[in-house]
This record gives C-alpha cells, sequence and structure tokens, in this order.
C-alpha cells in the first residue's frame, strides 16, 4: 500500500451553480462544479486531483468501451437541519465497490483514497448540496479500465473517478411493475451481486418492453425456474406479508443494496419479524389474493422507497391495498429522512459528517 499523495486541487473558474433550477431538479441531468480522478498506473494509485467537471479523452481503443471493465457506486449526502453536509453510509459503498472490482479484475480502491477523495469535492462544492424535502446531492463513484489495447484480458492501468449531482425523488408516484419471466438479469455465479456496467446495459431491452406495455419497472426472478423473485428494477424487493417484512435472501445474482440493509435494520429496530429468504411470484401473488400481501415497494439509493401499486402477473394486472399513514413504507421511509438529515437519532452509527 502506497502512502495517499494530497490531492491537487483546481478550482473551477465559472461555477455553473447560478444556472441550475433546484425547484426542478431532475435526476441525472446537473452535475456539480467539480470531479474527483485518480489514475492507476505500474500497479499502484497515482497522485490524486479534482478538477473542473468537464469532458475527457479516451482511446478508441479503451478496453472498457470493448470488454467491459466498469463499475460504478451510488451513494448520497445530505443537507443537515444544522446547516451542514453528512454523507450516509459511504463505508459501505466503498467496500461494495471494492467487491466489485475483484469480481471485475480491478484494482481495489484503500479507505483512505476514497474517503479522502470523497472529503475534499464535497468541501469544495458544497453548495450543491440541495436542502428542500426529499432532495439530496447524488455520488457516482467510478473506475473503468484505460488500457488502449484489443484483446481480452484484464486492463494494466485504470483511473477511478467521483462526480456528483443535485437530485429530487426518483419516482414521483407509486409504480406499476411485472414479473419478467422471459429474459434473465442475472444467474447464480455470475456478476449480478457486483456494480458492473455490464449488468445494466443487459437489462435495458426487457425494461424497455416493459415499458411499452405501460410498466415503470420489472421484478426480475431467477434465471432457471423463473419463480423466485431477485430484484425490482435497479432496486431490491421487499414485501410486507402477512406482518412480517420478507425480501429475497442475498446471492451471487441480487445486489447487496445498502437501502435494503438499512430498511431491514430499521425493520427490526421497530419489533418487526424479517425474514431474508426465497420468495416465490406465486407466493406474492397468492398472498395478495388472500389480503395477505400488505405492501411491496423497490429500495435503492437513488429510488430510496419506492411504493408498488400494482404488479403484473402472467398477462393480468393485480392492485395493491392503497397503505395507509402507518404501512411500515411510510414509518420507515420517515426514519430515514430523520436519520439522514440529522433531525433523528442516529443509534446505528451511518452518517459520517464533512
Amino acid at each position: 500500500m502506497i502512502d495517499i499523495l494530497p490531492i491537487r486541487t483546481q478550482p473551477t473558474t465559472a461555477s455553473r451553480l447560478a444556472s441550475v433550477d433546484f425547484d426542478h431538479l431532475e435526476f441525472g441531468k446537473a452535475f456539480s462544479d467539480h470531479m474527483f480522478a485518480v489514475d492507476f498506473v505500474n500497479g499502484e494509485w497515482q497522485e490524486a486531483q479534482i478538477v473542473p467537471y468537464g469532458d475527457m479523452a479516451v482511446s478508441p481503443a479503451n478496453s472498457a468501451l470493448h470488454y467491459g471493465q466498469a463499475i460504478f457506486e451510488g451513494m448520497k449526502a445530505y443537507h443537515q437541519h444544522d446547516g451542514g453536509v453528512a454523507l450516509f453510509r459511504p463505508l459501505d459503498n466503498w467496500a461494495r465497490l471494492n467487491s466489485s472490482a475483484e469480481r471485475m479484475c480491478m484494482p481495489t480502491i484503500s479507505e483512505e483514497l476514497f474517503m479522502n477523495g470523497l472529503r475534499e469535492l464535497l468541501k469544495l462544492d458544497a453548495a450543491w448540496v440541495p436542502s428542500a424535502p426529499g432532495s439530496s446531492l447524488y455520488i457516482r463513484p467510478f473506475m473503468f479500465a484505460t488500457d488502449g489495447f484489443i484483446g481480452v484480458r484484464p486492463s494494466e492501468t485504470y483511473r477511478f473517478m467521483i462526480f456528483t449531482c443535485p437530485v429530487g425523488l426518483y419516482f414521483n408516484k407509486p409504480l406499476r411493475v411485472r414479473f419478467e419471466q422471459k429474459y434473465v438479469r442475472s444467474a447464480e455465479g455470475g456478476a449480478g451481486y457486483a456494480k458492473n456496467a455490464g449488468n445494466y446495459g443487459a437489462a435495458m431491452y426487457p425494461t424497455k418492453l416493459a415499458q411499452n406495455e405501460g410498466y415503470n419497472q420489472l421484478i426480475w426472478t431467477d434465471a432457471s425456474q423463473h419463480q423466485y423473485v431477485e430484484e425490482s428494477g435497479t432496486m431490491n424487493a421487499i414485501f410486507v406479508m402477512d406482518g412480517k417484512v420478507v425480501t429475497p435472501a442475498l446471492s451471487t445474482s441480487i445486489l447487496d443494496g445498502v437501502t435494503r440493509r438499512s430498511v431491514l435494520q430499521l425493520a427490526r429496530d421497530m419489533g418487526l419479524t424479517v425474514e431474508e429468504r426465497k420468495v416465490g411470484s406465486r407466493e406474492v401473488m397468492d398472498a395478495l389474493a388472500a389480503g395477505k400481501l400488505e405492501e411491496a415497494f423497490g429500495v435503492g439509493t437513488a429510488a430510496t422507497i419506492a411504493p408498488i401499486a400494482t404488479i403484473g402477473y402472467e398477462g393480468h394486472d393485480y392492485d395493491l391495498p392503497v397503505t395507509g399513514a402507518q404501512a411500515f413504507s411510510k414509518r420507515v421511509t420517515a426514519a430515514l429522512d430523520a436519520i439522514r438529515t440529522g433531525e433523528g437519532a442516529d443509534v446505528h452509527n451511518w452518517m459520517v459528517r464533512i
């Protein structure tokens, strides 16, 4: 492990902050003034830098473009009720980034390099953190291969970067979803647990087909039998059935979501029974027919908690019950919001101040 070098910083001379309409933020469209970057060359990470956000040059033979060696994370920083800024569970994202890197034959990042880069970037762009309810600063750490080489082998050089963007709500109304029982997002033994770019590219076509049918997202099922729930779109799936919080157990085909972990911990804190196990699509529909499916929702960094209003199954749509004020999804959303903004007790030490 090399010593962490100082971060060379080049502040922008033309901030774009004043041009952003913070009252009408469209997710992933407005980018903050700066970005963090560091290159991996000759077996070690080089000098880190923070520069104005902008385009960069890559070789046409860039091996990430041809062979898919690219990974990323999604995380958020929140405006605090006392005026500060804090990150939500950043070390969980750092650990998952390294898990993805190992799966994709890429170098890992030290905690010091990851956190120092993140802190310095957010200090510089602290004014970009929105303060309106439901808003946050979305953070995208990512790594990609940089060899200019045509040949199927791991790259010898890489670039790790972080940029940020102020965002509002990802979904502004309950979702219409359907079970996907033909196409596959990931199979056991594959790279579904890693946040590599190819997972998301492969999911676009079946998702587009569902959207053409009027659905917002899919509920992916297992690759071998198409009977067991995996994820919902880019989110983990959670069901409240017969008073229990039920979610698919983690596997090599399911992403270990940070929001998923948080929701399950808060459910346990509330005294609810949590089951992490195989969840059959037929089980979900039978529970709905019997009046035992109380709620279904997706959880993820971008969407946070996205309630599901309608589920499509075998060519028919089924509406879920309208949730009341005491629904678990609403209570856990309020609890997460309070922790993230500093208004609630952070008993699990999830927040890291900047």
